[in-house]
């Protein structure tokens, strides 16, 4: 199974995306999705994440501005971006994780978002 992110570009401060990731093929028990962001120099970070529940977290910096969602079906979560900052210039890689056996993580290739001042 492989994940396949999209949504990313070129926004102007203050614009909006709306970031996709798809799984190819069906996930038995996918417990964790997380959208997660790495800024050139520096280390990738958790944006946020939501479990199987539906119980969200977000790191600090998101301030209200992000929400992420999830389609069960689909094997698929969102991240929708507002109020984006130039702060927010990263490549965001999508996950999902299932934390009890049969265990797996997964990774997508990764989306850039650019945001303009």
């Amino acid at each position: 199974v492989q994940l396949q992110a999209s949504g990313g570009g070129l926004v102007q401060a203050g614009g909006s995306l709306r970031l996709s990731c798809a799984a190819s093929g069906s996930l038995f028990g996918a417990d964790v999705m997380g959208w997660y962001r790495q800024a050139p120099g520096k280390q990738r970070e958790l944006v946020a994440s939501i479990t199987s529940g539906g119980t969200t977290n977000y790191a600090d910096s998101i301030e209200g501005r992000f929400t992420i969602s999830r389609d069960n079906a689909k094997y698929t979560s969102y991240l929708q971006m507002n109020s984006l900052k130039p702060e927010d210039t990263a490549v965001y890689y999508c996950n999902i994780r299932r934390r009890v056996l049969p265990r797996y993580d997964i990774w997508g290739q990764g989306t850039e978002v650019t945001v303009s001042s």
